[in-house]
């Protein structure tokens, strides 16, 4: 018949697998700005999570200053803030860092109850809060939530 298209139905995807590709390729991606002693340092996107235990953690895009290892390892001597580091990679694991604040676009910081950074100079740096309380995580990263209880589906 002419202008009908045969379509293999075993190979077109699901309405709920259109659905989740629609939300994946049309969500805001939100930034946040990261701040340290008050000075913004970068953004991220938090767009990595650990949902149950209320984790959210992200790539470092840093906005004037060189950012890396020596930074951290300096300001967490100066500032008697535990780290592990490995100075052949350069590679640093820091503790919570308390002056270490990352807000949404609305300027509300992101509480949990620690925020700390990991990283090497080869690599990426990323940004780590544990702890984020419910309700609010829930409200803040529905996406994480909704991808952690698809794993269930």
């Amino acid at each position: 018949m002419a202008g009908q298209t045969n379509i293999d139905s075993s190979k077109a995807a699901s309405p709920k697998r259109c659905a989740s590709l629609f939300d994946r390729l049309f969500q805001m991606k939100k930034t946040y700005d990261i701040f340290l002693n008050e000075k913004q340092i970068g953004t991220t996107e938090l767009e990595k999570a650990d949902a149950p235990m209320g984790v959210a953690f992200g790539q470092i895009k840093f906005v004037d200053i060189i950012p890396g290892y020596e930074f951290f390892k300096q300001y967490c001597l100066e500032n008697k803030i535990e780290f592990t580091d490995y100075p052949e990679e350069k590679l640093i694991l820091t503790r919570v860092i308390p002056n270490l604040k990352v807000n949404d676009n609305e300027g509300i910081e992101i509480k949990g109850i620690g925020t700390d950074v990991s990283g090497m100079d080869s690599d990426t740096f990323n940004i780590t809060i544990v702890g984020i309380a419910y309700p609010f995580y829930e409200k803040e990263f529905p996406h994480h939530v909704k991808a952690y209880n698809e794993t269930f589906l």
